[in-house]
């Protein structure tokens, strides 16, 4: 396996921890896959600081709002933009029960940075999808659909 190839499977590895850790309710575990300064901007646009700060804020969510849901993820890209950098995109959502939603209705972009030989991230942002928005707008502006659509 090449070096980059390494560092897809590295990060595709956080990837499947969040999820891990999501999955289990585990606030901490989900917290550790982050650097200690990250950011994370959720759907609604709450920013949080810091990977304590992102896992005792999800303990909360998971013990509540989030109780019992699970993360649904695909990988869409993961562009190395350095030697110990990479930006990656998904798409994703969260569910209840065994039925894995059809659509994943967020799209996510992560920062991953190499810290001590280990991959974090860095920053999150986490954005729904308005697919109506998005059709209305392509029907006006054709040009401003992108090509990926």
């Amino acid at each position: 396996m090449n070096a980059v190839a390494a560092d897809i499977a590295a990060i595709s590895s956080v990837l499947d921890r969040l999820t891990a850790a999501w999955d289990a309710g585990n606030g901490a575990a989900y917290g550790a896959e982050f650097t200690a300064d990250a950011t994370y901007i959720t759907y609604v646009g709450t920013l949080y600081q810091g990977a304590d700060e992102i896992g005792h804020a999800h303990q909360v969510l998971f013990d509540s709002f989030l109780k019992g849901t699970r993360l649904a993820s695909e990988t869409l890209s993961v562009r190395m933009t350095g030697p110990d950098s990479a930006l990656v995109i998904t798409r994703g959502a969260t569910y209840k029960g065994d039925d894995r939603p059809a659509k994943l209705d967020k799209v996510q972009t992560y920062a991953m940075v190499r810290e001590g030989g280990a991959w974090k991230v860095a920053a999150f942002q986490n954005t729904k999808r308005k697919p109506l928005m998005e059709a209305i707008s392509f029907k006006f502006q054709p040009a401003s659909k992108p090509a990926a659509a």
